[in-house]
C-alpha cells in the first residue's frame, strides 16, 4: 500500500493534469461558436414571427479571423432585425474588420449600444479574478482610449440605430417596431429616464436594450410595460459549473439568469428578459468553460 508521502505527490500531480486539461478546454471552448434558437412570445394573437438576430460582447481583436467568419455566417439566419448589446471591440484596429464582418447585415434594421470596452480597452488584471469579483468601479491606471466616435460613425453607416440613452423607430418584416437604450449600465452611463415611459399606442412591439443587466435598468423598463428586454456584459458567466450555471455575472442580476431567456418581475410588472453569452472574452482572459460564445435568433411569435 502506498506511503502518504508517496500519494500526496501523485495527487498533486493528478490535480495539475486536471487543471491544465480543463484550462486548455477553456481555450478551445473560446473559439467553438454557436448560434441558439429561441422562441419569445411577445407578439398579438395571429401576428406573424419576427426574427430578431441578438449579438453582443464580440470584443474583437483584429487577428481573431474564425469570429469573423461566425459574424459573417449569422446573415444565413436571415434576420429582420439585428441588435448588438455592446463591447463591439478590444483594440481600435478592430473597427474596419468589425464593419466588414457586419457588412452583409447592411440595410437590415439595426441597433446597438455601447458597453465599456467600446470606450476603452481591456486592461491586464490577474485571469482567475474574473471567477470571484465584479468589475464594476475599477480604477486601475494605465487605461487607453478607444476611438468610439469612429465605431459609432462605422456602425450608423451600416444604417443602425444609436440606442445609448436614446431611441428609434424601426419597420421589421413589416411592422412598427419601437427601441429604447441606455448607456452602460455597468460604467453609470446608463440614464434611462432620458427615454422612460410607456410604450406608443401605434407601435407593435416596444423592445428595450442595454448592454450590462443591472436590477434598476431591468426593473424600470418593465415598470414601464416593455415586454421584451435585450442585454449582455454577462458573457453567460465565461467559467461556469458542468450543468452551465454561471459562477459569476459581473453586475448585481443573480446567476440562474446570467444568460438565456427568462421572465424579469419587479412590483407586480413582468417582461421577458434575454442575456446573451456573446461571443468573446478579453484578450487577457480567452477562454470559455461550459459556456460557449454564441449568437441568439430570438424568433418573436405571439403569446398563448
Amino acid at each position: 500500500m502506498p506511503t502518504p508521502t508517496r500519494l500526496i505527490p501523485a495527487a498533486l500531480g493528478g490535480a495539475a493534469v486536471f487543471g491544465a486539461g480543463m484550462v486548455g478546454g477553456g481555450l478551445v471552448e473560446a473559439h467553438a461558436f454557436v448560434t441558439h434558437h429561441v422562441d419569445v412570445p411577445v407578439l398579438a394573437p395571429g401576428a406573424a414571427p419576427i426574427r430578431v438576430l441578438h449579438i453582443s460582447d464580440i470584443h474583437l481583436m483584429s487577428r481573431q479571423g474564425d469570429k469573423m467568419a461566425f459574424l459573417r455566417r449569422l446573415a444565413d439566419e436571415e434576420p429582420d432585425l439585428v441588435i448588438s448589446t455592446g463591447d463591439h471591440i478590444s483594440e481600435g484596429r478592430a473597427i474596419i474588420p468589425l464593419i466588414e464582418s457586419l457588412t452583409p447585415f447592411k440595410g437590415l434594421p439595426g441597433a446597438f449600444v455601447f458597453g465599456s470596452n467600446d470606450y476603452e480597452a481591456p486592461r491586464w488584471r490577474n485571469p482567475a479574478a474574473y471567477l470571484w469579483r465584479s468589475t464594476a468601479g475599477d480604477t486601475e491606471h494605465a487605461r487607453v482610449a478607444l476611438p468610439t466616435g469612429h465605431l459609432r460613425e462605422r456602425l450608423l453607416g451600416l444604417g443602425w440605430a444609436d440606442l445609448n440613452d436614446a431611441t428609434a423607430r424601426v419597420q421589421a418584416a413589416g411592422r412598427t417596431i419601437d427601441l429604447r437604450g441606455t448607456g452602460d449600465p455597468h460604467i453609470r452611463f446608463d440614464h434611462y429616464e432620458q427615454v422612460a415611459g410607456p410604450p406608443a399606442p401605434d407601435a407593435e412591439l416596444t423592445i428595450g436594450v442595454t448592454h450590462a443587466p443591472y436590477r434598476r435598468v431591468l426593473d424600470a423598463m418593465v415598470d414601464d410595460g416593455l415586454p421584451l428586454v435585450l442585454a449582455g456584459h454577462t458573457h453567460g458567466g465565461q467559467v461556469c459549473l458542468p450543468n452551465g450555471r454561471a459562477i459569476i455575472t459581473n453586475c448585481d442580476i443573480d446567476p440562474e439568469r446570467a444568460r438565456g431567456l427568462h421572465r424579469w418581475e419587479h412590483d407586480g410588472n413582468e417582461g421577458w428578459l434575454h442575456v446573451s453569452n456573446g461571443m468573446g472574452s478579453s484578450p487577457f482572459a480567452p477562454y470559455r468553460l461550459f459556456c460557449r460564445p454564441s449568437a441568439t435568433l430570438l424568433r418573436l411569435v405571439p403569446a398563448e
